[in-house]
């Protein structure tokens, strides 16, 4: 129902980016019907927004090159584009990723309709589709979302309003703000 890669990155992820401070807990997966949970303690060094273009940051440096050197990751950052890339292919909604006062949890969803996917579930899908098409030197349009949703072509007003959604939750923006083609329109993230 997973990736098995996106699976082995987040538990990389939450091995090597846990916060040793916090004592009488540690990583977590724990595996629900309908989703996949990892949780590992301390909350992330940079915003959960950014996992996807944000320049390596390792908590705990000798472990994550130790895992480098065991070919478990690659400390160049890319352990979530990833992970998002894997979770498109196999058409599923975009994980989730949720912090409290100590931890961190990213939330791996099994399949799920689109029909079926709440507004937060759309938004987060755009906005990472979005990131990861940015990172890779392309962007996002219609047709791309269309793609990664597997709506189509004739029922592109949905693609349209789900991108309507994701700006004016204020995660994606025109690339072109001057452009009046609706048509032909590209998006970018936020911070691009």
């Amino acid at each position: 129902m997973y990736p098995a890669r996106a699976i082995r990155e987040l538990v990389a992820n939450a091995l090597f980016h846990q916060d040793f401070s916090l004592t009488g807990t540690g990583p977590a997966i724990e595996v629900f019907e309908d989703r996949l949970e990892v949780c590992n303690p301390g909350l992330p060094l940079i915003d959960p927004l950014r996992f996807i273009d944000h320049a390596p940051r390792s908590r705990n440096e000798i472990l994550a090159e130790l895992m480098r050197r065991l070919g478990i990751c690659e400390e160049r950052g890319s352990g979530f584009d990833k992970v998002i890339t894997d979770v498109e292919l196999f058409q599923l909604p975009a994980p989730d990723i949720r912090t409290d006062n100590t931890h961190t949890r990213v939330i791996l969803f099994g399949h799920k309709d689109l029909s079926k996917m709440d507004q937060k579930d759309r938004i987060r899908a755009c906005y990472q589709h979005c990131c990861l098409l940015h990172v890779s030197n392309g962007v996002m349009t219609n047709t791309t979302l269309r793609e990664r949703f597997g709506i189509s072509e004739k029922d592109y007003p949905v693609a349209s309003r789900i991108i309507r959604e994701t700006i004016e939750s204020k995660l994606v923006k025109l690339e072109d703000p001057q452009s009046k083609s609706k048509k032909h329109a590209k998006y970018v993230p936020f911070w691009a």
